[in-house]
């Protein structure tokens, strides 16, 4: 047995498969067994970033069409080769695999890790495609000549599971493949809209895919219908600003809405206005914007930064950025340092449980 720590194969050539030599190898090696063998259907979770996950029951039907979707928009051929980096047990990295065994690519299967080439000899670090999460890109960037020839090579790369902030974007100029924002969800089978995020078509809108069909309900909230969904509509809990059938820009979650003195304030609207401020400081850093108890107000504002602490000069100058751009309702009544925010098993920030530590250090 080699001490190689990834697994690489070869969907054209199903019965060639390795044998597998980590718990994690079987996992997706199984997975891929049972999807030669006909598998017609899978049970998946969604990622629990808004409640506890749920089982949900997904058709080969639906996976293929999303998988076929995907190769059509990023122009993916057989033979192609595709890094599969996130976490099989849910929805982006089980279509990862599924894209590879429907579109005959070529697949190198590491375990999630924030460096997912840091394993990998040069030779074997040669990718068409690939799909990251936030913290890995931003890790592969900061690694600068280590990782950035890598990620040239590339014909597109997938960036998803969580918002992508000012100081990040920013960052992903200096990568000349092109990089793309995803939005999508386990009902939806993963994504169905994409957001360039470097280069001349960079765009704050993001656009829905070929079939993608898309509405509002009274709220706002976006609803989603594709041959992936079946043919049926498929409502989230996701306010946004559409501006035509084609393209919209997400605004927040209608479960965060905060209600302080009886103004509703979008907490993610906040959070961005405070991530391009602080990032134009030099200051990159997860952030939060939640609503914690009040006996007046019903819920006041607080602002919640990992590992760091502005001085209390900057932190002035934000109120004022703040209440400039936003107004006085924007503006946090209290701030918060936590070492490290909790995340759920997707690697999302867990807005639910960071109100929850601050509410048990209270």
């Amino acid at each position: 047995m080699d001490d190689k720590a990834y697994l690489t194969l070869d969907a054209r050539q199903p019965a060639s498969f390795p044998a597998a030599r980590t718990a994690y190898e079987e996992k997706a090696l199984a997975f891929c067994r049972a999807w030669v063998a006909g598998q017609d259907a899978f049970v998946l979770h969604t990622s629990g970033s808004t409640g506890t996950p749920k089982p949900i029951t997904l058709t080969r039907r639906q996976m293929q069409a999303s998988a076929q979707l995907t190769g059509r928009t990023f122009g993916l051929v057989a033979g192609d080769r595709a890094l599969v980096c996130l976490g099989i047990d849910y929805i982006a990295g089980t279509m990862m695999l599924v894209r590879g065994l429907e579109l005959g690519l070529r697949l190198t299967i590491v375990e999630p890790r924030s460096d997912p080439f840091l394993d990998l000899p040069p030779e074997s670090a040669v990718f068409e495609f690939a799909a990251f999460v936030p913290l890995q890109i931003r890790t592969l960037i900061n690694r600068g000549e280590g990782a950035i020839p890598i990620l040239n090579r590339m014909k597109t790369i997938l960036v998803g599971g969580a918002a992508v902030d000012p100081a990040l974007e920013k960052a992903l100029s200096a990568v000349n493949a092109p990089i793309y924002s995803t939005y999508g969800m386990t009902e939806t089978v993963s994504h169905i809209a994409i957001r360039p995020l470097n280069g001349p078509e960079a765009t704050d809108w993001l656009t829905v895919l070929d079939g993608v069909e898309v509405a509002l309900d009274e709220r706002s909230c976006l609803a989603i219908r594709s041959v992936a969904t079946n043919g049926e509509w498929v409502q989230t809990n996701d306010i946004v600003e559409l501006v035509d059938k084609r393209r919209f820009r997400l605004l927040g979650r209608a479960d965060w809405v905060i209600n302080s003195g009886g103004v509703k304030i979008q907490p993610e609207r906040v959070e961005a206005v405070v991530a391009d401020f602080l990032a134009r400081q030099g200051i990159s850093a997860r952030l939060l914007v939640v609503g914690l108890p009040d006996p007046v107000l019903g819920q006041r504002l607080a602002l919640v930064l990992e590992g760091v602490r502005p001085d209390a000069l900057l932190l002035e100058q934000l109120r004022a950025h703040l209440r400039n751009e936003l107004g006085p309702y924007a503006v946090p009544k209290q701030f918060e340092l936590l070492p490290v925010f909790p995340v759920t098993a997707t690697g999302k920030v867990n807005r639910r449980a960071v109100v929850q530590s601050l509410l048990n250090h209270s």
